[in-house]
């Protein structure tokens, strides 16, 4: 593995000229709108990684859907279950003996947690619980009429939320952002005419709560979550609003905030719950203090102090990148008539594919900062008590594919609260372990939650896959791959190892082949066929199990050698990983999903789980495996071909999946086939056409792009490896490769003409640059 050592830098040219510009602004990152939003998905998020706000733009009214990152319903339960362990060995034994539909009649009635689980992703009400919306802060405006000029727009690149319009001789202002230094929301509301601020305020919510005034000028909204236990004894939450008027008058009528006669107002909004992830508890009332004390010292700054600093925040983060495609033309079109015209016209636009680029690197800062808890289903933002699917941690793919973007759109430190997460679910999960499968380590199963919940959910068709913990322990290996953080793989090995004991003891010898393989357990979501006409679920080595666990081994064998570690357990893993069953290709030329010749029961499924080894893994490469290259893409051609792309974050893997196969046209294909019929006005994925919002689509993409401009999983870093002929001149700044290198490419006419590649350790290198690869030698700054 590549060390850090004294800071360096490696300069390449492909071309005389010097080194690309250092990354400055890219000058125009707005989505913008001519009308306010009708529906949730026109308005524009925002976020400071824990409180959140969907901004809809009304004249008459404003609506500001909240979000708090904590705001769970539920509680901790003990759903593991006494009966699974016994019935195990006969459900394995049934499944080698082809009686694959008895094992999973079996299974349905021994194998799954106890009580209701998720109630079928519909658990709100039950202790799983259901992430939910905070509520809705409400401006009734006294200045109401038909407007001129407006305009709604979000900055990607400040990260604030603008609405302006003309009244009569009037204009109206609104900024609205999420400051992570303040930890608080502000709205700041001006007129280019004195007086002419005022407003009712109001702070609601669906269901349990309660609003009163909070002195003259200022709100509370408090309430308690159904534990799914007994009622409303679950966890606390509170919001405070304040307003802070410059001229005017304000004053609390009832549960309402009145605003009158003013030249300027802000208004600042805390909140938070009584939730603390290590343990997962919600006992006490520490949120009520840290929301007030948080809202004070919010009103001691000045707002251009709070602007200056949300905005100084936000860049830090978010400027490390910059793409520029071409096609700079199509901004003078608001952004939803530039989807309306690529959807009528098939005709791409290059420019907004940057965009939604860059909105997904917005978004991951905007919900997944260090101390808060991760991105889930909808990041922060979710306008219902019953979110779709819980709001919660689906672990056979949806949370991995969120943090895919962030080590290599330079975000490694949004990749902390999963980090925080997973760490979390070693206690419920050794449990879970030991009393399902009397295995050593951790196992979470596909679905889990804020309250530890790691048993198999209540069916096996989507509750037993068995390679989250494989596939998660991915991530803190990645995440050391591109920074080389020594103190940082101290603490994530061990996490790792307990992962690597529980898939040493749950592998079994296969009967007939003697490979060690995992079971029983799924291909995520997808039912077989039997030859003999069957059908199932659960079976023994599926493809994506043994895939990951082999990319589990080799993760933790080259931590313990980074570590100095070559124990026992590292000689055990080195001989399991060597008798693994690997990546089969069947008699019609595709990649298996199953250790046996099954067929899909729906063969356009959305989850493509057996090409894990092509990505994100790297079991498979074009150049390194090239006949199991052919047998993946081959897979995943019959599956586009029977429809899978017609799920975003799908249709965001199979670009991923054409960039690893070096097919750049075919991956912008699906990046057009993404906008024109995946993404919603305000650019949200949807999991389907004019359905809800998943955002793994979103940061699916926004991980794909880099797949396209720069590869370092085989050994080399690539450049361009995936270049479509749709992008013939461009540039990228500020991308990261494994070893700890920093990238920036620029290209004319589909061939690189300037790179920059920058490190911190002095070390060989090799590139692959226009189809040739170069050896370079690292030198000191």
């Amino acid at each position: 593995m590549r060390m850090l050592g004294a800071i360096c830098c490696l300069i390449l040219w492909s071309l005389p000229g010097g080194i690309p510009a250092a990354h400055a602004a890219e000058p125009y990152l707005k989505l913008w709108y001519e009308k306010p939003a009708t529906q949730w998905q026109e308005a524009l998020p925002i976020g400071n990684g824990r409180l959140g706000c969907m901004v809809f733009g009304g004249v008459d009214a404003e609506r500001l859907q909240l979000n708090e990152g904590s705001v769970w319903s539920g509680s901790p339960q003990d759903s593991d279950n006494p009966s699974a362990l016994a019935a195990l060995p006969e459900v394995r034994q049934l499944l080698f003996d082809g009686k694959y539909a008895q094992a999973n009649a079996l299974a349905i009635k021994k194998l799954i947690c106890k009580g209701v689980g998720s109630k079928f992703a519909d658990g709100a009400n039950v202790p799983f619980g259901c992430y939910q919306t905070l509520g809705d802060l409400t401006l009734k405006f006294d200045a109401q009429g038909q407007p001129s000029d407006y305009r709604r727009a979000l900055d990607l690149d400040t990260a604030i939320a603008t609405v302006s319009y003309r009244l009569g001789d009037a204009t109206f202002t609104r900024e609205v952002f999420s400051s992570a230094p303040s930890q608080v929301l502000v709205v700041r509301l001006t007129c280019d005419k004195p007086g002419k601020i005022g407003f009712t305020a109001g702070l609601t919510r669906p269901e349990r709560f309660a609003t009163a005034a909070d002195g003259s000028d200022g709100l509370v909204m408090s309430g308690q979550m159904d534990d799914g236990i007994g009622g409303a004894t679950g966890m606390k939450y509170m919001a405070r609003l304040k307003a802070i008027s410059e001229g005017g008058k304000v004053s609390t009528v009832g549960n309402s905030l009145r605003v009158a006669g003013a030249n300027a107002v802000t208004l600042l909004l805390t909140a938070g719950t009584d939730y603390r992830l290590q343990p997962p508890t919600y006992r006490g009332n520490p949120h009520e203090q840290l929301t007030a004390d948080q809202l004070a010292a919010a009103a001691a700054k000045p707002y251009d102090e709070l602007r200056t600093s949300h905005v100084a925040d936000h860049q830090k983060l978010f400027r490390r990148v910059s793409l520029d495609l071409g096609g700079h033309e199509a901004r003078s079109l608001p952004t939803d008539q530039r989807l309306a015209r690529m959807a009528k016209d098939k005709t791409p636009d290059l420019d907004l594919e940057a965009l939604l680029f860059q909105f997904g690197r917005y978004l991951l800062i905007s919900s997944s900062r260090p101390g808060n808890l991760p991105s889930s289903l909808q990041g922060i933002w979710a306008d219902q008590i019953r979110t779709p699917w819980c709001g919660q941690f689906t672990v056979d793919l949806n949370v991995q594919m969120n943090y895919w973007p962030v080590e290599t759109t330079n975000l490694a430190e949004c990749f902390l609260p999963l980090f925080d997460l997973i760490d979390s679910w070693r206690v419920p999960g050794a449990k879970t372990a030991k009393v399902h499968y009397n295995a050593k380590g951790w196992i979470v199963h596909t679905v889990s939650n804020v309250w530890g919940f790691t048993s198999p959910s209540e069916h096996p068709a989507f509750g037993m896959y068995m390679g989250a913990g494989a596939w998660l322990s991915q991530h803190l290996w990645e995440h050391y791959a591109f920074s080389g953080d020594r103190e940082y793989l101290q603490r994530a090995y061990p996490v790792m190892k307990e992962s690597a004991e529980f898939y040493l003891d749950w592998l079994v010898k296969h009967p007939k082949t003697g490979k060690l393989v995992s079971g029983p357990s799924t291909s995520p979501e997808h039912e077989y066929i039997a030859l003999d006409g069957q059908r199932g679920w659960l079976c023994m080595g599926p493809s994506m199990d043994q895939q990951v666990i082999w990319d589990l081994f080799g993760n933790v064998l080259e931590a313990a050698k980074e570590l100095g570690i070559d124990d026992d357990f590292v000689r055990r893993v080195r001989d399991s990983r060597g008798q693994l069953l690997g990546p089969q290709i069947g008699a019609d030329g595709r990649l298996m999903e199953w250790a046996e010749p099954f067929n899909e029961a729906e063969p356009g499924h959305r989850h493509m789980s057996h090409l894990f080894a092509l990505h994100p893994g790297r079991q498979i490469t074009p150049r390194g495996t090239p006949e199991l290259a052919a047998a993946a893409k081959k897979s995943l051609e019959f599956r586009l071909a029977h429809g899978s792309s017609q799920v975003g974050w799908s249709c965001a893997w199979t670009i991923n999946f054409f960039a690893r196969l070096a097919d750049g046209d075919k991956a912008h294909e699906y990046i057009v086939n993404l906008l024109v019929n995946l993404i919603a006005p305000n650019l949200f994925d949807q999991v389907s056409h004019g359905g809800c919002f998943m955002i793994d689509g979103n940061l699916g993409y926004t991980a794909a792009v880099p797949e396209m401009l720069l590869q370092s999983h085989a050994g080399e870093i690539a450049l361009l490896p995936a270049l479509p002929k749709a992008w013939p001149s461009g540039s990228v700044k500020g991308l990261r490769a494994r070893g700890g290198f920093t990238v920036d490419i620029e290209w004319r006419n589909g061939a690189v003409t300037n790179y920059r590649i920058a490190s911190t350790q002095p070390q060989p290198i090799t590139v692959r640059v226009n189809g040739a690869l170069k050896t370079a030698k690292s030198q000191r700054l």
